[in-house]
């Protein structure tokens, strides 16, 4: 894009950061979301919660599923695509 285009588009300037920001903040939580450590520590803290009578079997299950689901992305490196979706 030439200087004409630049000065044309300057106006749009803050949109075009604020999509840039908003685009950085889902990366980092979706790293963060599917991160094997953080999935992890959620498993050992559902374990316990389990033990502790807090929770049931059944909801134990349904939980610990969401999370190994959570992990296999994590470990297969799916995770923060930057589009949006963890693949």
């Amino acid at each position: 894009m030439g200087l004409i285009g630049e000065v044309l588009l300057l106006p749009f300037a803050p949109v075009r950061g604020s999509a840039w920001v908003i685009r950085q903040v889902l990366n980092e939580a979706e790293r963060l979301y599917y991160d094997p450590a953080t999935v992890r520590a959620e498993l050992a803290q559902l374990e316990q919660r389990l033990e502790a009578g807090e929770i049931d079997d059944e909801e134990f299950d349904r939980m610990e599923d969401e999370l190994l689901d959570r992990l296999e992305i994590g470990l297969r490196g799916g995770a923060g695509t930057g589009d949006g979706t963890a693949r």
